[in-house]
């Protein structure tokens, strides 16, 4: 029997803990490491984007700035008079661009085309491609999209659901690992091999926790499947962010705004529509269709409205009605300072404000929603959170690295201090009410998070696939003698002892190669594409040497990181307890 089966209560709940730990950290850990080194250069662009754009993104003050519809004007006569304009964001200073921003179908999902007009000469700065409501520009778009998606679309969203799922459960689990763990004396400080590796991913794991629980939180309600749950949730419970009602029908009620559309598609998303029981008014007529743009001039009217009616942000962004039966958006968008987020709509036909949303009324749940958005893609106060989000941000990717290390050396030996168990083992051994529990707690975590309950299912059979295989067949003796050899030296004797299993990890590493350099080569050359509208077939030679190049290094990097469940399964741990 072992060791497991023999544990007090206390021990085996740490067993299972330290169980879950690891296949957290060796199958979950690469997408974590991936999101958070992204989300790092996310936060850490701004500065860049802004010296890269410089061109359109500056104007040189000569004397008084034109007149806002002049500025419109200019942008129409060079995108072309028929083109719908999506949104206006008016200078924010004097030495700042206009950015009249078309919506464009050539474009992908969520990106519109952004016109700079020079406030001064009206001459165009630049023509770009921004992204969603947050209008970054090209640079940090396929940074946000990496980040959120490895430029793979919806399917992609998946990753980053799976690392946002496990990385509170793999934070709050080390810290009680810790607890149950921590020596009761003083030891002296380790400067190298596993005791210093285990020293600093403890370290760093304290330090960052707290930060890793709300980035995982806030990275849920992100997410496609936990997201849809979280929003039916605040649905329920009424916490849904308050939106400037723009309907001219005083009976219809506002939709509630979606407090992520800076960061993520222009849709709506699940749940964040008010319940139809809730809503007992009677249905409205089918509005009628606005004219393709309003007149130049109605924009400085709407601008001067929403001045005068309170909104002091530097930063305004203006949206024409949608239907004749609509009125005018404006909306504050400087997300450095947690209250500049008001919002009005005014009537196209007398320019009177419809309705104005107060922050300062807002309710706390949906402040805490704002603030917490707003931190987590490092905007809320400027530069003080960018760099502690980077500091983060590189702490979890160093924390992952040591705890590989840690795995490296410990792997095919001490079996004693790195017990070879199932999830289902360590659960065995719990007590009749603790398995209860701990099943309870994962069936409501799995149907709350279902990325997180399938990527559980799929662990428990990995597991039980791999120490069935094990138990038929003992250790030899020359891999117990293999961790104490080079990295070259491991892999030697590994494939002297396990032929077959090398000839199989190889097969699948090919295969796998093969599966991520298809997926990469679909989403890098159809990004291209769908992003600059340059069909293949007319790609100069430079942009077939620039793009193969970038396909063949993210293949190498994710099949690299992918590869390690093909390792462990076929190649790693062994119990040889029997």
């Amino acid at each position: 029997m072992s060791a497991a089966h023999s544990a007090a209560p206390r021990g085996a709940v740490l067993n299972l803990l330290r169980r879950l730990h690891f296949y957290i950290g060796l199958f979950v850990a690469p997408f974590i490491f991936v999101a958070a080194l992204s989300g790092t250069l996310y936060v850490l662009t701004p500065q860049l984007e802004n010296l890269i754009y410089a061109d359109a993104l500056t104007a040189e003050p000569q004397g008084n700035a034109q007149p806002l519809s002049a500025q419109i004007s200019a942008a129409r006569a060079y995108a072309g008079e028929n083109q719908h304009i999506y949104a206006v964001r008016p200078a924010p200073g004097t030495t700042d661009t206009t950015r009249v921003q078309f919506s464009d179908a050539t474009l992908g999902a969520s990106l519109s085309r952004a016109v700079f007009i020079d406030p001064y000469s009206l001459k165009v700065k630049g023509d770009m491609p921004v992204y969603g409501t947050s209008g970054v520009l090209p640079l940090r778009t396929t940074i946000d999209l990496l980040h959120s998606s490895l430029l793979l679309g919806d399917f992609g969203r998946n990753y980053s659901e799976l690392a946002a799922s496990w990385l509170w459960v793999a934070a709050l689990g080390g810290v009680v690992l810790w607890l149950g763990t921590r020596p009761k004396r003083k030891l002296k400080q380790p400067r190298s091999g596993f005791a210093f590796s285990r020293q600093w991913h403890i370290t760093l794991g304290l330090t960052l926790a707290i930060g890793l629980v709300f980035f995982s939180v806030t990275g849920l309600t992100w997410s496609q499947w936990a997201g849809g749950n979280i929003d039916r949730m605040r649905t329920e419970l009424n916490w849904l962010t308050p939106q400037v009602n723009t309907s001219l029908n005083s009976d219809a009620l506002a939709a509630p705004a979606n407090p992520h559309a800076d960061h993520m598609p222009d849709r709506d998303m699940p749940g964040m529509s008010m319940p139809m029981s809730s809503m007992t008014k009677p249905t409205a007529a089918p509005a009628k269709p606005a004219r393709n743009n309003a007149a130049d001039a109605d924009w400085d009217r709407v601008l001067n409205a929403a001045r005068q009616d309170g909104l002091s942000a530097a930063k305004l962004e203006l949206r024409q009605p949608k239907s004749a039966d609509n009125a005018w958006a404006v909306t504050e968008i400087d997300r450095s300072w947690p209250t500049r987020v008001d919002a009005v709509s005014v009537n196209p036909h007398d320019f009177s404000v419809v309705d104005h949303v107060y922050f300062a009324r807002f309710p706390l749940v949906a402040k805490l929603t704002r603030w917490g958005v707003d931190a987590h893609m490092g905007v809320l106060f400027g530069l003080p959170n960018q760099l502690l989000l980077a500091f983060f941000g590189l702490g979890l990717c160093s924390m992952i690295v040591f705890g590989y290390r840690m795995w490296w050396i410990r792997r095919p030996k001490d079996v004693d201090a790195n017990p070879a168990q199932t999830l289902t083992e360590t659960w065995m051994a719990l007590p009749h009410y603790a398995k209860v529990a701990w099943l309870m707690v994962a069936l409501a975590l799995g149907y709350a998070l279902p990325v997180m309950g399938a990527s559980l299912l799929a662990f428990l059979l990995l597991d039980i696939l791999r120490w069935r295989k094990q138990q038929r067949a003992p250790l030899d003796e020359a891999a117990l003698l293999a961790s104490q050899q080079s990295p070259l030296g491991i892999i030697r004797a590994r494939f002297a002892v396990k032929r077959k299993e090398m000839r199989y990890f190889l097969r699948g590493l090919f295969i796998l190669a093969l599966i991520v350099g298809t997926v990469m080569s679909n989403a890098i050359i159809g990004g291209v594409i769908d992003q600059y509208g340059i069909p293949f077939s007319h790609w100069s030679l430079t942009m077939y040497i620039t793009q193969g190049f970038m396909i063949a290094l993210y293949t190498t990097v994710f099949t690299a990181l992918t590869s390690i469940p093909l390792w462990y399964f076929f190649l790693g741990e062994k119990d040889d307890r029997g």
